[in-house]
C-alpha cells in the first residue's frame, strides 16, 4: 500500500500525508525534496459573482486584484479586496467556515461538519456541496496551477480503471479563475483531460475555497457520510494516495 506524501515549501514546512503508525510495519516512507515554481498575478476588475454559503446569497464586486504564486508542490494564493464589496452571512442551521488549513498543527477542522456552499457547475447547472448523507472527496483546483495541471489528468486516468465507489462522491471546485493564464477556460481544460466529476464554479473572490479553509492548490477535503471532515491535505499526491483518501471517506477514519 502506498503511503501518501506531500512536498515541502521553500520555507521548510513539510507537508505530510501518510500512515505514520504503520510505516515501520509496511516498510514505506516517503519524503520528497523541495521544488519551486514561479507564480503570477490575476485581476478581476468589475466582476460580479453570486454564490450561496449556508443559505444566504452573496454578491461580490471585485474592483481590486488577487495575487497568486506557486511554491514547492502547492500553489498559494493571497487575495486583495481593494474596492471590493461583499455581503455574506451564514444561515442559523449551517456549519461555520472551516479553519484555514495549516499542516504544521493538528487540523482543527477534523470532526467538524462542513459548511454548505451552493452555486453552479462550469456547465451552468445548480450544485450544492454540504452535508447530505454521502461521503465525499472534494478537490479544489486552479486551472493555471502547474501542480493541478499534473494532478487532475493523473487522477482522471486513474479513475477510468478505478472508478469511485458508489458510497463516495467525488466533487471539484474550480477556483481562482484567471483568463490571462494557462488552461483558460477551466471547463475546456477539464473536458480535455477527461475529468468527469461535477465541478462547482467558485465566485470571483474564491468564496467557496475560503469557506473550506483553502491555503494552497490542489487542496483535498475528505468528508464522511455524516458530513464531517475526516482529513484535509494539499499538494500533489499519487493515485495510491488518492485511493487512501477515498477509503478514509468510506470508513470515516483518518489515514494518519
Amino acid at each position: 500500500m502506498t503511503s501518501p506524501v506531500n512536498k515541502a515549501s521553500d520555507r521548510g514546512s513539510w507537508l505530510w500525508i501518510g500512515i505514520v503508525a504503520v510505516v515501520i510495519v509496511l516498510g514505506v516512507a516517503a519524503v520528497v525534496a523541495t521544488r519551486s515554481a514561479n507564480g503570477g498575478q490575476k485581476t478581476a476588475k468589475g466582476a460580479t459573482s453570486d454564490v450561496v454559503v449556508g443559505g444566504a446569497t452573496t454578491t461580490t464586486t471585485a474592483a481590486g486584484a488577487a495575487t497568486s504564486s506557486t511554491t514547492g508542490d502547492v500553489a498559494t494564493t493571497t487575495t486583495t479586496s481593494d474596492g471590493a464589496t461583499s455581503n455574506a452571512e451564514e444561515s442559523s442551521g449551517s456549519a461555520p467556515a472551516l479553519a484555514a488549513f495549516d499542516t504544521s498543527t493538528d487540523d482543527p477542522a477534523v470532526g467538524k461538519a462542513i459548511p454548505t456552499v451552493s452555486g453552479k457547475t462550469l456547465a451552468g447547472k445548480p450544485l450544492t456541496i454540504g452535508p447530505d448523507g454521502k461521503a465525499k472527496v472534494i478537490i479544489f483546483a486552479a486551472h493555471w496551477c502547474p501542480h493541478c495541471q499534473r494532478e487532475i489528468p493523473l487522477l482522471a486516468d486513474h479513475l477510468k480503471d478505478s472508478p469511485m465507489p458508489s458510497d463516495v462522491e467525488l466533487l471539484t471546485v474550480s477556483t481562482a479563475v484567471d483568463k490571462s493564464r494557462g488552461n483558460y477556460p477551466p471547463k475546456a481544460w477539464l473536458d480535455s483531460v477527461g475529468w468527469k466529476a461535477p465541478t462547482l464554479a467558485d465566485s470571483t473572490d474564491s468564496l467557496a475555497a475560503q469557506t473550506f479553509g483553502l491555503t494552497s492548490y490542489p487542496y483535498f477535503v475528505v468528508v464522511d457520510a455524516e458530513g464531517k471532515v475526516v482529513f484535509r491535505a494539499s499538494g500533489e499526491i499519487t493515485t495510491g494516495d488518492f485511493d487512501l483518501l477515498v477509503k478514509a471517506a468510506q470508513t470515516g477514519k483518518s489515514p494518519l
